[in-house]
Order: C-alpha cells, then structure tokens, then sequence
C-alpha cells in the first residue's frame, strides 16, 4: 500500500516521469506510465473501501484524473493511443477507479479479477 500511495503522489503531483506530466507535456501517452497509475489507484480503492474518510489529497487527485484525462486526451489533436479500443477501455478504467474510490465499492462482482491494460 505504501508504494502505491508514493505513486499516486508523484502522479497526482505531474512529477517527471508520471503519466499527468507525459500527457501536458510533449503529448505523449505513455503505456507503462499509465499501467503504474492505474495499478495504484487499483490497490488504493481496494484499500480505501471500508473507510468511512478520505484524504482530500487523494480524492483531488481522483478526481483530476477521472475528469481531466478524457478530457485532455479527447481534444482532436492529441495523439491518442491505438488502437482505439485500448484507448476507450483505459477511460472506462479511469471511469471505474474514480467511481469504487468515491462510493467504496466498484460496479463488479465480488472476486473480479482486473486485467491489465
């Protein structure tokens, strides 16, 4: 759990090397970038569902994630990974974390197993 809080922190905080500062900076959508997030935000809403409060930090970074990538990734210049189905399934991905952080409990059945992307 600790590492996955470390690099959410350093994700939430576009620091060199996240997945948040590959997307402002060049654009570029880096895969195992994203992986990395997507894991840790993973481990943290399995973490986190039984908590009654949540840290703000986190729920910011939540959020900014779920609202921010689609919409930055969506606009008609940014070169979105291929092929397209890779590229929707990570937004319903997004999509999902956010919603199982938020309500602590995700849209699955019990004993889901999440694939990778």
């Amino acid at each position: 759990m600790d590492e996955a809080i470390e690099v959410l922190r350093r994700e939430f905080d576009a620091e060199e090397g996240s997945f948040l500062l590959s997307l402002r900076g060049d654009p570029e959508w880096d895969r195992a970038a994203f992986t990395r997030l997507e894991r840790a935000m993973r481990t943290v809403c399995e973490h986190c569902q039984g908590d009654e409060k949540l840290d703000r930090w986190l729920a910011e970074g939540f959020y900014e994630v779920a609202t921010w990538v689609p919409m930055w990734t969506s606009h008609a210049n940014f070169p979105r990974p291929t092929p397209e189905a890779y590229y929707e399934d990570c937004m319903e991905r997004i999509s999902h974390l956010a919603g199982w952080f938020f309500r602590g409990w995700h849209v699955y059945s019990d004993g889901y197993l999440w694939s990778d992307l």
